[in-house]
């Protein structure tokens, strides 16, 4: 082999990347597990002592580098909400609103009616909807002006529209604007999401234009999520005080807190909470509250040598560092570590500490940390100036904002306009604070308090401070949130209990385990243990790089990825399967075992790289057009085809030369495996029209099942909302379709799920309607349906908290896109699948019979779970993790039927005059071992995920057990007759033609 050297140092650092990457998630396991050995249970406990390493090094990479717990938290692996419970939530920023907006809510009939088009036209289209509404006004009146008064050329947009700008051009504009409403409700949402106090979230922007999906592991109130991710953005302008104007106050409040705690009065309810665990807790555990509340004061008494003491005399001032000069504004009036800054809200909302402070002062916490960390806010002093309470001047004002580069210091700043309104009460306020901050303050949390130099006439001014170009323009955006408002509406939820995210990752484990030390066996066992044992370090090697890469990636784990996982390993042992009995077969023909290694090599690598780039094509179609469970499976298949190529190619080809330069013998069969199959002579097209029949009985079977019972469409493809319920004792199912029928005013679809005390339950009660309240009454109605089947006194936060274990809302539009998706995946992957086909073998009946088998593969499966849906008993729903199904029995029979066509070219090119029917049998023939050693194993795989992953996957992992038995069948008894009758029909018109 050659460039031995660079594929072993290729290895090396793929080991060590791969190792890297994984130490960040066993640091932080093992910064977690003492943490729950410190909280003893207490959760409060657990999250005080992670807060308070969060910013200290807990790992040293070889001495290289140094990270923090936050660090190694970024970087540790993801798991998906399925796995750990947690909440998924789709929003869907209107543009429709948007585009209202920037018009002033006009009554133009074109406008309305274009419009009104554009969002038919949405439903079928994969356009943007600004394209889509420029398409139909120009439609509905190719003579009409979008720069017209009436529509946008109204005074607030003159700056961008001119007057006789052309549609093409208010076009452009309408699309710069939109974008960056939904940028700048993306920046708040994450801005919200930071806040939420949890751990890795993840939000990021759909393909499709204006959707944000948000992922919030570990959250267990979601109509607290749902309710804060709908708010409308407040966006204000605040006059400020300055720090030395409220020093005095600040004093007079620690003192008056230090006569409270000292009259041996309740603070408050967390600060009570913490001494009475210091009472219960041991010496140890003593000791080490004690370091951490050191540390929480060492910011504002670093000089103190007793901290406990001190903090006794300036309880306020031990969690707040008080600023006698202003931090980064002039309004800053102290710092806290994030884990105090609720305890600083509760001192500072206190009867008797507010009635030391000014009444018009109140006080808000800076959005962003300012050290590197991530611990330390600033908290600002905030005057009240009006009547009512509210702010002066609010986002309603602002025309424009963006980001610019100070001619003069080179730094950026923001640019801001302001309507004819907002000017003069902007200049009244600005000549009010010379020399003083104003805070602009969004949902609560102040984003910037520049000081103001000069008055400011006209609406026109900058807004200057060490910005970056990203907050320059976040700033600008957030600005212009009050102008444009883009409300985000929850499209699509799912929540999963920490229970059974539990249990996903317990039985996903087992299955993962078993099916793994299966496959080992297997290889160990028909292979002998000289190249058994190759395969199966090459198996090894191959999980510990999936694993590296995903992590390495940042890729989240899901319950469908670690199928993936475990389909990739039960399927890379094809490529090791085929270079050993290639091996075998050189053997068998008198060579050495050197060179038969080599040519083994050598000739399977025409069947190893056609079947895996079938696949790897199948796997990026999935990833282009999938969502959610689909994508993570996808990226896990992707992966894992690439790895396992290189282990089985690279790695055991390593350790044989290794092994044959020290003339060790390698054996490749035991025994009782060595003759298998070796010399079967099945007559497959002599019978093609028996298996012909038989097909067409089962297709036939399957479209009339299709045609009149149809498919048990998940909630995925019709919209609607689901929940998985638990109960202490077995239920029927009828009873709970009675319940509830008489709260939601239908009967709801109610099958058992995983036991028969646990229920799916599926309703499209007001699908239609959106809103925190309608979620909040389906909840509800559920709660009171199903509140005869529990204890006594279960309230409804305890049902939502611990028996409600999952629930899932697809909007309709969602549930359009997913159908629409889910038919060009399959429609592509057999397109790309042909054309590859019929390119890389210069015969297009080879596409024909591979195509073909893929559609007879595909309805056999669809039938089967038209039939037998109801009657097994497990879900056979259809949805998306089924369409993954689909497209992977796809890959895995298309990477059977090239193999199998490979075969059948080479023997044609071996045996030119031979009886091409002969040919073509002893082909198939020569490859029953390897299709026995791949089905086998995959099948075998397959049946551990089946019976040990869960219930969540069951029906996924039967479609696919079905589409491998389906798959290998057609590859021998579909694909192949059916490209040799075309072939022979071609041949005979062509002879027909030349006679």
């Amino acid at each position: 082999m050659r460039n031995k050297g660079a594929i072993r140092l290729l290895a090396i650092v793929l080991a060590l990347v791969s190792l890297y990457q994984l130490t960040f998630t066993y640091v932080t396991k093992k910064v977690e597990k003492e943490a729950r050995e410190f909280g003893a249970g207490d959760m409060k406990k657990e999250q005080t002592y992670l807060d308070s390493i969060r910013g200290e090094e807990v790992y040293n990479f070889f001495w290289l580098k140094k990270y923090t717990y936050k660090e190694c938290k970024e970087l540790e692996m993801n798991l998906g909400l399925d796995l750990k419970g947690g909440m998924n939530v789709t929003m869907e920023v209107s543009v429709v609103d948007i585009i209202k907006a920037m018009a002033n809510n006009t009554k133009d009939e074109t406008f309305n009616a274009a419009i009104a088009q554009a969002k038919k036209m949405q439903a079928n289209s994969g356009k943007g909807f600004v394209e889509l509404f420029g398409e139909a006004f120009q439609k509905i009146d190719p003579n009409a002006q979008l720069s017209s008064p009436d529509i946008f050329g109204t005074l607030e947009m003159k700056d961008k529209i001119p007057f006789g700008a052309s549609n093409a051009d208010v076009l452009k504009v309408i699309k710069e604007e939109t974008d960056g409403a939904i940028d700048n409700t993306y920046n708040i949402l994450r801005s919200r999401i930071d806040r939420f106090g949890v751990a890795q979230p993840n939000i990021q922007k759909a393909d499709v234009s204006g959707r944000i999906i948000i992922e919030l592991p570990g959250i267990k109130d979601p109509t607290r999520v749902r309710k804060l991710l709908q708010g409308t953005a407040s966006l204000e302008f605040w006059e400020t005080y300055s720090a030395p104007e409220v020093m005095a106050y600040l004093n007079a409040a620690n003192t008056k807190l230090a006569e409270i705690k000292n009259a041996g009065e309740e603070v408050v309810e967390e600060t009570a909470k913490e001494e009475e665990v210091k009472e219960e807790a041991n010496e140890e555990e003593v000791a080490l509250l004690d370091k951490i509340e050191e540390e929480g004061a060492q910011d504002s008494l670093a000089t103190s040598q007793d901290a406990k003491a001190m903090a006794k005399m300036y309880p306020l001032f031990s969690i707040l560092s008080p600023t006698q000069q202003g931090g980064s504004s002039k309004a800053v009036i102290g710092r806290s570590h994030i884990k105090d800054t609720s305890e600083v809200n509760s001192i500072l909302k206190m009867p008797a500490i507010k009635s030391v402070l000014p009444r018009n002062l109140k006080f808000f916490w800076g959005v962003k940390s300012i050290d590197e960390g991530g611990n330390i806010f600033e908290l600002f002093a905030i005057k009240v100036t009006s009547r009512d309470g509210k702010a002066p001047l609010d986002g309603d004002a602002v025309t424009s904002a963006r980001e610019q580069v100070d001619q003069q210091t080179a730094k950026y700043e923001v640019s801001m306009s302001m309507s004819g309104e907002g000017a003069k009460t902007w200049a009244r306020l600005t000549k009010d604070n010379v020399n003083r901050a104003i805070a602009i303050v969004l949902d609560g949390y102040v984003y910037s308090a520049p000081n103001v130099i000069s008055e400011i006439k006209g609406g026109q001014s900058s807004i200057s401070g060490d910005f970056s170009v990203a907050e320059a323009k976040d700033l600008a955006n957030i600005l212009k949130s009050g102008k444009l408002p883009a409300p985000a509406h929850i499209i699509a939820d799912e929540v999963v209990g920490p229970s059974l995210g539990k249990e996903s990752i317990q039985k996903g484990m087992y299955s993962f385990i078993i099916a793994f030390v299966l496959v080992l066996v297997y290889m160990f066992f028909f292979y002998s243990k000289g190249a058994g044992l190759a395969a199966n370090i090459a198996l090894i090697t191959n999980l510990f790089f999936i694993f590296g890469v995903l992590a390495s990636l940042g890729a989240v784990l899901t319950l469908p990825g670690i199928a993936g996982i475990v389909l990739t390993i039960g399927m890379s042992v094809d490529a090791n399967v085929l270079i050993y009995e290639r091996i075998q077969e050189e053997l068998k023909a008198g060579k050495g075992l050197g060179l038969a290694i080599s040519d083994g090599y050598k000739n399977a690598y025409s069947a190893i790289i056609d079947g895996n780039i079938t696949t790897l094509l199948t796997g990026i179609i999935l990833y282009l057009f999938g969502e959610g469970p689909i994508k993570g499976f996808a990226t896990t298949l992707v992966i894992g085809i690439f790895s396992s190529l290189f282990a089985a190619i690279f790695i055991t080809r390593l350790i044989f030369e290794a092994q044959t330069s020290r003339n060790r013998k390698v054996t490749f069969a035991t025994k009782f495996t060595d003759n298998w199959l070796r010399n079967s002579a099945i007559t497959f097209l002599q019978k093609r029209k028996v298996f012909y029949v038989v097909s067409a009985i089962a297709i036939v079977l399957s479209v009339v099942s299709l045609s009149t019972k149809g498919l048990n469409q998940g909630i995925d493809f019709t919209g609607g909302r689901t929940y998985v319920v638990a109960f202490d004792q077995a239920v029927s199912v009828e009873d709970i379709s009675k319940s509830l029928e008489k709260v939601y005013d239908h009967a709801p679809e109610v099958k058992t799920f995983g036991g028969n005390n646990q229920v799916k339950i599926s309703t499209k009660y007001k699908i239609d309607e959106s809103g925190t309240e309608v979620d909040d009454e389906v909840e509800g109605l559920l709660y009171e349906g199903l509140k005869s089947y529990m204890a006594d006194g279960t309230t409804k936060a305890d049902f939502l908290e611990n028996n409600r274990k999952m629930s899932q809302k697809v909007g309709p539009t969602i549930a359009d896109d997913i159908r629409t998706s889910a038919l060009w995946s399959i429609l592509g992957a057999l397109i790309v699948i042909f054309l590859y086909i019929m390119i890389r073998f210069s015969n297009w009946q080879y596409g024909l019979g591979a195509v073909a088998a893929l559609a007879h593969d595909s309805i056999i499966v669809l039938g089967i779970f038209s039939i037998f849906y109801g009657i097994l008993p497990f879900s056979l729903e259809i949805d998306q993790a089924f369409i993954a199904a689909i497209l992977t029995v796809v890959g895995y029979s298309i990477n059977d039927t090239v193999v199998v066509f490979d075969r059948i070219r080479e023997y044609l090119g071996l045996y030119p005059k031979r009886d091409r029917e002969e040919t073509v049998n002893k082909a198939l023939n020569s490859t029953m071992r390897r299709t026995f050693s791949t089905s086998l194993s995959t099948m075998v795989v397959l049946l551990a995920i089946f019976l040990f992953g869960g219930t969540s996957i069951q029906g996924f992992t039967f479609a696919l057990l079905v589409g491998v038995m389906v798959g290998t069948y057609s590859s021998l008894f579909i694909a192949s007759p059916i490209a040799y009758d075309t072939s022979l029909r071609v041949q005979k018109v062509v002879d027909k033609r030349k006679k």
